[in-house]
């Protein structure tokens, strides 16, 4: 990895670099143990004007938690809702792109990540700010996500994260932290990043993959509640251009879709997603998702381009949203393959317009209707089987008379009736068997 002219890759490139620490920083700031120490450690460098960005995108934090840790550390808080945004410009292509990570899980920080990196830029420039920070390590891919979105933005300051080469450990945080009254972040026992659409777990008692029992605590939308509460019950979603619409008949906004289903879906333990996600040089790590609406809306439109769309087509856009996955992923969010990727999938989904409902019961969850509104589905297979054989056999003895040709072609032509007129008897549809027996004694006789 290679280190940028403007890059911040440790607390050395802040302290002993040429970061003015009397200039305006700006500090990406979730509230957590990393976000918190990096703030910290910002004011005991000697910086005198420090802002910590928080952008609400429907994650766990709450607002007073926040402000205690940026009072006791006397940073300047910016509190910035960015849920709107989030979903009609983030959330919204990913349906779309039916953006799931390799089969394995829908993608969340890659959909956040980019919409952060944007409003910080914002913040920097109104504040005249020439520093961008974050917490990113190197076992985590939001530091190319982030990296890769301030760089495609064009931010001209110094941005990243001290954590890439200077790493400190999760004891060392939590003592200096506690110094100063911040007791409350040796209760967290592992990483989390949450917004309305994910919540992810990561590293501490998840780092290993061989051995990662997932506290049932972690769980909040997918927290079975009392077997009343979470019986068998129908659910519907409804489609409009690829995109969900209403819940039951009720028009909602994607917003209110998604905080409906998180509730209604994680009822029944559904959503629960574990999955190893690649590092640059090949190296993957482990992360746990509980994303009911995700898991629930992607399935269900997916059956619906599958009753609309040709194969053709849909084979082609199960390629594209790889590419946008991987673009999206590898922090180029903002480039031209990803734009064109959208494009394309947003293309496609045009027509998939319908229903899709579910029997929601645990484990024994099941679609019992899908209703489309142009749909390539057949709901009486022997009807169709006998209609396709009648079209097929209504040509029969168009175009030119075997007589007006070879012998050979005379041939064909009466061996094929006969075949016909057997196949018309067994399928039963006796009035075609009748009419081309008639109409092959007719032209042989002709």
């Amino acid at each position: 990895m290679k280190t940028s002219r403007r890059g911040i890759r440790s607390f050395r490139d802040i302290t002993q670099g040429d970061v003015d620490l009397r200039r305006p920083i700006v500090t990406l700031f979730s509230g957590g143990l990393d976000s918190s120490y990096l703030l910290y450690r910002l004011v005991q460098a000697g910086a005198t004007d420090v802002h910590a960005l928080s952008v609400a995108v429907g994650g766990d934090e709450e607002r007073s938690h926040i402000e205690r840790i940026t009072t006791a550390l006397g940073v300047r808080l910016h509190l910035v809702d960015g849920r709107a945004a989030f979903v009609e410009e983030f959330v919204r292509p990913a349906i779309t792109a039916h953006a799931v990570y390799l089969d394995t899980h829908p993608v969340s920080s890659t959909l956040s990540r980019p919409l952060i990196a944007r409003v910080a830029t914002e913040v920097a420039g109104d504040l005249g700010a020439g520093v961008i920070l974050h917490t990113a390590n190197r076992s985590q891919n939001s530091l190319r996500r982030l990296n890769g979105a301030l760089e495609q933005l064009g931010f001209d300051g110094h941005f990243g994260s001290p954590y890439d080469l200077d790493p400190v450990d999760r004891e060392r945080k939590i003592k200096e932290l506690r110094h100063i009254g911040l007791d409350e972040m040796a209760e967290r026992s592992a990483s989390g990043d949450s917004n309305l659409w994910c919540r992810e777990f990561e590293s501490g008692i998840l780092d290993d993959p061989e051995d990662h029992a997932v506290p049932e605590s972690f769980y909040r939308w997918s927290a079975r509640p009392s077997p009343e509460a979470a019986g068998p019950r129908s659910l519907t979603v409804a489609f409009r251009s690829g995109l969900p619409v209403a819940v039951d008949g009720e028009e909602l906004s994607l917003t209110d879709v998604i905080a409906r289903l998180n509730t209604a879906v994680g009822a029944h333990g559904l959503g629960r997603y574990t999955g190893l996600e690649h590092l640059p040089g090949g190296s993957k790590v482990l992360e746990v998702r509980e994303m009911p609406a995700a898991w629930l809306l992607l399935a269900s439109r997916r059956h619906l381009e599958t009753a609309v769309l040709d194969a053709e087509v849909l084979r082609e856009k199960l390629h594209m949203e790889q590419l946008w996955v991987r673009e999206a992923l590898e922090g180029r969010w903002f480039g031209e393959l990803r734009a064109a990727c959208q494009a394309f999938v947003t293309e496609a989904v045009a027509p998939v317009t319908g229903s899709v409902t579910w029997r929601l019961d645990g484990a024994r969850t099941a679609t019992t209707a899908i209703v489309a509104d142009a749909p390539r589905y057949v709901r009486d297979r022997e009807h169709w089987e006998q209609t396709s054989i009648r079209d097929e056999l209504s040509h029969l003895g168009e175009g030119s008379h075997p007589g007006e040709g070879s012998q050979a072609a005379y041939t064909s032509y009466a061996s094929y009736a006969a075949d016909v007129t057997d196949i018309a008897g067994i399928a039963g549809i006796t009035d075609i068997a009748d009419d081309t027996a008639y109409t092959a004694d007719r032209d042989m006789q002709w």
